[in-house]
């Protein structure tokens, strides 16, 4: 089985290229859905968060206030990095976990695991190979006060949290533009497709 790490900074389209892949017949485990199960209610997880943030951030259903929690984090170094050491290891476990079934439901299949700061945990080692989704920072700021309803300076403050778009792009095996939109994006997702196809027949 081939091993595969996805990665791209926030708002640059790797959720419609997960889709293209799985859609292909890749097997795709997104990380923030992995993210929202290993913090779901009374989880371990999800103890933890609540002594390290307090109850304030909980809604009435007892559930995590990603949005509240987001505006934390976000503003808060210090705070991002203990949330980050909270659900980072949580997070990795369930997706060994998700490898290995994987491997044993079709030892020839390619499987994807879609996260963000995959880099700069370090997490992205554990691949055969590693996708960088990408796209030009105009685009990555426009996509994203429109998606979260951000102003520009809340937009830009979100992407400086993390590793510059440049930086990623030295860690990868393939590389994915989504600046001109879904129909180049999608021809380079398949011919990716190929070329990872061809290292499974290698192995």
């Amino acid at each position: 089985m081939l091993k595969v790490g996805l990665t791209g900074s926030i708002a640059v389209g790797k959720s419609y290229v997960c889709q293209v892949f799985k859609n292909l017949g890749a097997l795709v485990l997104d990380a923030d859905e992995t993210a929202r199960e290993v913090v779901k209610p009374y989880t371990e997880g999800w103890h933890k968060i609540v002594e390290a943030f307090g109850k304030d951030i909980l809604q009435e259903d007892g559930s995590i206030n990603r949005a509240k929690l987001g505006e934390i984090v976000f503003s808060d170094e210090k705070k991002r990095a203990l949330l980050n050491s909270i659900t980072h290891p949580l997070i990795i476990k369930a997706q060994n976990e998700w490898l290995r079934n994987c491997e044993i439901s079709d030892p020839n299949a390619i499987a994807i695991i879609d996260a963000a700061l995959m880099i700069e945990s370090g997490s992205y080692k554990r691949f055969d190979k590693l996708i960088v989704v990408w796209c030009k920072p105009e685009i990555q700021l426009q996509r994203l006060m429109q998606r979260n309803k951000l102003s520009k300076q809340e937009a830009l403050k979100r992407i400086s949290t993390q590793m510059s778009q440049e930086e990623k792009k030295k860690y990868a095996d393939f590389l994915i533009d989504t600046s001109d939109g879904f129909e180049s994006t999608h021809k380079q997702v398949v011919q990716v497709f190929q070329k990872l196809k061809e290292c499974v027949s290698k192995k």
